[in-house]
């Protein structure tokens, strides 16, 4: 299974999307913690996007017969299973690196132009330019909706979108996300005239079982150019998967899963999982045997018992997606992307904030960012965001929470020298959770 681009690794097939931020663009967030370090105040971080190549994460032993499965659209996952919930842990690896796409399905080939239809490959910035993220989505409509994973545009600071029939490629707005259940939407700019996938039909979708022969199709890779293609069969249907970070955290389980033995790869997630020509299931996650309780970051551990992946139901995010576009607001769904200040917040050891500050203490700025243009630096602490005061990082987050992007709110913040100042920002908007 190969892992999403690597921070620094410049594409070769196509041209990439601009580093820097343009207008439209979503900004980093603000609420995105740098372990040991510091973090960015807002909402807790649902799902970790290392960028490290080198990052790897260790998984427990759970028994004999473990499982490592992954994430595999713009990151992996490490798992250990036993029965039918699994644990994870999220780690990143260099490109190029994973499985040979020898699933006991059978050998990966190249999509034909009709498993193409309606398929985009989605290429992310992270956090302004220091990484590089791909994945794979699905045409809704033909003005430009578009379903992918949420794990595939978390964190990305810009989404550059494929239409990987034609080649014209757009920028990409977040519509909403659903972090929990790992669906989000994308509206292209100024699209119109696309061509939507084949989606199955009830019928279709109630006709798949055990032991239907399927397809998954996706950017492997994150290369770009002509998807691949894995074939397979259905081995299970409502599967459950628990995620969770590097650090075993802020877990999460994704229910009513599709398991295959198709060779689902990095970069393939939101991708298309077809039965009988229709789109059946989005790509999401992959496992593949292995004996030992660690993750190797140049591979997956190799296979003789083959790779197996998992699929959201196409009915399942298509109502998710329903809701989104609606305009649904829930625990589950966020609509549009949060307010972004663009403050990078110190902790002290352990990843606690200072106890001795009486507020956020600000370690840096975004250039560039609403914080930045008010003259916020590092070294100042933000003590208040409208009437509502902070007394540290967390009731930071939670103030910048109760606001959408284009706010206008004052910020108190006390500089180096001690002396009070304040200033009204007009907060950005940020990536999706």
């Amino acid at each position: 299974m190969q892992n999403r681009p690597d921070d620094d690794e410049a594409r070769t097939d196509r041209p990439q999307p601009d580093d820097r931020p343009q207008p439209g663009d979503q900004a980093r967030p603000d609420d995105h913690a740098r372990p040991g370090a510091a973090s960015r105040s807002g909402r807790p971080r649902r799902r970790s996007r290392a960028v490290a190549a080198a990052a790897a994460a260790a998984a427990a032993v759970l028994g004999a017969g473990a499982v490592t499965a992954g994430v595999v659209g713009t990151g992996a996952v490490t798992t250990v299973a036993s029965g039918t919930a699994q644990a994870a842990r999220h780690v990143a690896l260099p490109p190029g690196a994973g499985d040979d796409g020898s699933g006991t399905g059978g050998p990966t080939r190249a999509a034909t132009a009709q498993e193409e239809v309606g398929v985009v490959d989605i290429d992310t910035v992270l956090d302004y330019g220091t990484g590089r993220a791909a994945g794979t989505g699905l045409v809704l409509t033909a003005d430009g909706e578009v379903l992918t994973n949420n794990h595939v545009v978390a964190d990305a600071t810009s989404i550059t979108v494929t239409v990987v029939g034609t080649g014209a490629s757009y920028r990409a707005s977040v519509v909403g996300t659903d972090a929990t259940d790992d669906v989000a939407v994308l509206r292209l700019a100024d699209a119109s005239g696309l061509t939507p996938a084949v989606l199955a039909s009830s019928a279709q979708q109630a006709a798949v079982a055990p032991g239907t022969a399927v397809t998954a199709v996706g950017n492997a890779g994150g290369v770009g150019g002509t998807p691949s293609a894995a074939p397979g069969t259905v081995l299970a249907l409502d599967q459950a998967i628990t995620a969770g970070d590097e650090s075993g955290g802020d877990s999460e389980q994704l229910t009513g899963m599709i398991e295959v033995d198709a060779a689902i790869e990095a970069g393939d997630s939101g991708g298309p999982l077809y039965a009988g020509g229709a789109v059946v299931g989005i790509d999401t996650a992959a496992s593949s045997a292995s004996s030992g309780p660690s993750f190797r970051t140049a591979a997956l551990p190799g296979s003789s018992s083959g790779t197996v992946g998992f699929a959201i139901p196409i009915g399942t995010a298509l109502d998710i997606a329903q809701q989104i576009t609606s305009g649904e607001q829930s625990d589950a769904i966020t609509q549009g992307t949060p307010a972004f200040l663009g403050v990078e917040l110190a902790q002290g050891a352990g990843g606690v904030a200072d106890p001795a500050a009486e507020g956020a203490v600000v370690s840096g700025v975004v250039p560039g960012g609403p914080a930045a243009a008010a003259g916020l630096a590092a070294g100042d602490v933000v003590t208040s965001v409208g009437a509502t005061p902070v007394d540290g990082p967390d009731a930071l987050s939670a103030a910048l929470a109760a606001h959408r992007p284009g706010d206008h709110v004052e910020i108190g913040w006390s500089d180096a020298s001690g002396s009070a100042r304040t200033a009204t920002v007009t907060l950005a908007a940020g990536p999706a959770a």
